[in-house]
């Protein structure tokens, strides 16, 4: 295989048939060691976290397939820690995008002075980072990305309501647990001018709490399977 991308979690490698292997890793993005979906950098390393963010991405792939939300997911292998997808393009040279339920987080440390950590933001909150560690991931809206020529207007209503869709079927899910999800991040390509779901669904790109505790990524994925 072909190694086509060294990325902060995972590695993308290009198979014979024209689709493409995602190799999940042990890291997490965060600082000081301590986890943080929202950073964008890798801050500590999590014995086995790959395999558990691959288990928690197939359960929700399965979960928006049959609700008829198209993906990039192909199969998996839990054992060697990858997964095969469909070939899709990345909008620019990589966008992600964060739904946010509740303000936290990167929010508050760039808004703080307007709102409370912990508040609702009803009805979720999207916005969309290039991903440009050296920048730090810079925030760019709609009509940027329109501007820059990364993607149409039509394909980012496509892309938040897509994002929408995913975050309310992602948290209902959890709600059945007991457990909130406070923000979470995707990324999305496209494949034909139609935009779809790429990356993974992975517990350690999601901010989830029990009450007013943290759920850790390895913890989330056992709730989230073991029930």
């Amino acid at each position: 295989m072909k190694k086509l991308y060294e990325g902060k979690t995972k590695d993308v490698y290009e198979l014979e048939n024209g689709n493409f292997m995602l190799k999940f890793k042990d890291d997490c993005t965060g600082k000081d060691g301590v986890f943080d979906p929202g950073e964008n950098s890798v801050g500590l390393t999590i014995e086995g976290i790959g395999k558990e963010n691959l288990k928690t991405s197939i359960y929700y792939f399965d979960m928006l397939k049959e609700a008829g939300i198209k993906t990039h997911y192909v199969s998996a292998d839990v054992e060697n820690a990858t997964m095969e997808v469909l070939p899709g393009k990345v909008f620019g040279h990589g966008l992600e995008v964060i739904c946010r339920l509740v303000a936290t987080g990167s929010f508050i440390r760039r808004y703080g002075e307007y709102i409370e950590d912990g508040t609702v933001l009803e009805g979720g909150y999207v916005e969309c980072t290039f991903k440009n560690d050296a920048k730090g991931d810079p925030l760019v809206t709609g009509e940027g990305l329109a501007a820059l020529g990364v993607m149409s207007p039509a394909m980012f209503e496509s892309m938040k309501e897509q994002t929408l869709k995913i975050t309310k079927i992602i948290a209902d899910d959890l709600k059945t647990i007991g457990l909130d999800l406070w923000d979470i991040k995707f990324e999305f390509g496209y494949n034909n001018d139609e935009v779809i779901l790429i990356d993974e669904i992975a517990s350690g790109n999601m901010r989830v709490y029990k009450g007013d505790t943290i759920v850790e990524p390895v913890e989330l994925t056992k709730l989230i399977l073991n029930r």
